[in-house]
């Protein structure tokens, strides 16, 4: 009997021998590995626990007492005025957003790199310093209009990072083609550049869609009833949690609903590169005429969104006396704001490690369900989180009641999905190919996740880092129920001295507040320049 030559591949497929196989067929069918599926089963579970207080809440008095809360009136009109405020502002985010990126990227935009920080900036700016500063110069935007402008401003670097990250990822081989065939500039954008910036799109404007439905500081301001709001007021009203925990329970269905959209809009789709060598940067687009347009657009959207309320906080700063100013008070606040906003952006990014890894890497339901379920709580108001905590620590963790660990759990359920966005977008960029080839090599699955993966992935899950420690500093409900007693916060001490119209006082922690946030939201816009 003839002995087959070795050298001869003997499969069905056109690969050359000892090719790895495709990149999408080996990572979507492979399951995780069992250690990596356990520690993201520990994340869900974490950021499920907010579900399973307000399911026993919701249901304390009987499924037909929460149905009729649930089924008035006031309900409806609330889910309508959260989703259309919503909307309006993911609309206004990804205009804003991808508009920025491509001006930033890919165009000859004079001063570039220092537009490309300047626009991370607003995240440094807390929703509720925006809504107060606004309102304290137009009364009459109180409302919807105040309330979106004020969430826009804050909101679209949430679209702008993954977009801008994208595009300088992005090879130019295919939009050259495109042009080359005589394809426009207007419709090789839109039918090569912008399918590969849908899934770093729909990422950025899902955050931007849980913030608005979460935040409480600007809607309070503003005094335009969403959920939050209603929420809050249902807790304050009276000592019986059922209302409120029963409004809860339809914010994680709009919040299912929207991840589950997001999923499917996103689909299959990558953006990593499987072809060898490296790829040329893009060249840069000519304005002409759109030169002067471009960058009044970038210098209206960076003055409305951080110059303004900067000029504001110094207006009452002037204003204040000396008295208003208690430095070793400030210095304290300030020392214990970043350190607990540290802690809790550190065991966020280690919990949302193997959520990102896993949802990037794999398919299949049991990823979709992790992936999911680490958007549960971020949905929810401060508060509600905060009091589902309060709930577990008093029955089942004592010694965690008003102790520090239980404010940095809070963290790390609010802000999950800001961490694993940014860890699924980093994951996605680095090869698969290099993973297969470190497997063929005989790696283990998570010698191949420590040594291949996450370094590729390393700038990304920084960066998520990063932004991470930026709305830890900026939280405001959670860090009100949760802070330890004597434990005081730039937000939580801002908030109070605003809530007694003390602007004046409240000035000098809004300004630090502004500059602690200012200094990771400057190293991330500058690492993505």
């Amino acid at each position: 009997m003839t002995t087959p030559d070795p050298r001869v591949p003997t499969r069905r497929d056109s690969r050359p021998a000892g090719a790895p196989a495709p990149a999408g067929r080996s990572h979507t069918a492979r399951r995780p590995p069992l250690l990596l599926a356990l520690f993201a089963g520990a994340a869900a579970l974490l950021a499920l626990l907010p579900l399973g207080y307000i399911g026993v809440r919701a249901l304390e008095r009987g499924p037909a007492f929460a149905w009729n809360v649930v089924s008035d009136h006031r309900t409806g009109l609330l889910l309508l005025r959260s989703l259309g405020l919503a909307a309006t502002v993911v609309t206004a985010c990804l205009v804003l957003g991808v508009s920025l990126a491509w001006l930033t990227v890919r165009t000859a935009l004079p001063g570039a790199r220092a537009w490309s920080v300047l626009v991370t900036l607003p995240l440094a700016v807390p929703s509720y310093v925006a809504a107060f500063a606004w309102l304290s110069a137009a009364p009459a935007l109180v409302g919807f209009a105040g309330a979106a402008l004020a969430l826009t401003l804050v909101s679209f670097p949430y679209v702008y990072l993954p977009v801008a990250a994208t595009l300088r990822g992005i090879d130019p081989a295919q939009e050259e083609v495109s042009r080359a065939l005589g394809h426009s500039p207007l419709r090789t954008f839109l039918r090569v550049t912008l399918p590969q910036l849908r899934p770093a799109a729909g990422a950025g404007g899902l955050l931007v869609a849980l913030y608005v439905l979460s935040d409480f500081g600007a809607v309070s301001l503003m005094r335009y009833d969403t959920f939050t709001r209603g929420i809050y007021t249902s807790y304050r009203a009276s000592f019986d949690r059922t209302p409120a925990a029963a409004l809860s329970v339809v914010l994680v269905v709009m919040t299912v609903a929207l991840v589950f959209a997001e999923a499917r809009t996103r689909g299959r789709a990558g953006h990593s590169r499987t072809g060898t060598g490296t790829a040329r940067p893009a060249s840069d687009a000519p304005l002409g005429r759109l030169r002067l347009p471009a960058l009044a657009w970038c210098g209206a959207i960076v003055t409305a969104a951080v110059g303004f309320p900067l000029a504001v906080l110094g207006y009452w700063l002037v204003v204040g006396t000396s008295a208003t100013w208690a430095p070793a008070t400030l210095a304290d606040t300030a020392l214990t704001t970043l350190g607990v906003a540290t802690a809790g952006a550190a065991l966020t990014t280690l919990l949302a490690l193997p959520v990102g890894v896993i949802a990037a890497r794999h398919r299949g339901r049991t990823a979709h369900l992790l992936e999911q379920s680490a958007y549960a709580g971020h949905a929810l108001p401060g508060i509600t989180v905060a009091l589902a905590l309060v709930f577990f620590a008093v029955r089942y963790a004592r010694p965690l009641y008003q102790e520090l660990p239980l404010l940095v759990c809070a963290y790390a359920v609010l802000f999950l999905p800001v961490a694993v966005a940014a860890t699924r977008a980093a994951v996605l960029q680095a090869p698969p190919v290099l993973e297969d080839v470190a497997r063929s090599l005989g790696r283990s699955p998570l010698r191949v996740l420590r040594e291949v993966t996450v370094p590729l992935a390393a700038p990304g899950i920084a960066a998520g880092t990063a932004l991470t420690l930026v709305v830890c500093m900026k939280e405001l409900p959670a860090t009100l129920l949760l802070r330890p007693t004597g434990m005081d916060t730039l937000a939580t001490r801002l908030w109070t001295e605003t809530g007694t119209g003390s602007f004046a006082a409240a000035a000098p922690y809004a300004a630090v507040l502004i500059l602690l946030a200012a200094v990771p939201s400057y190293l991330l816009g500058r690492h993505r320049s």
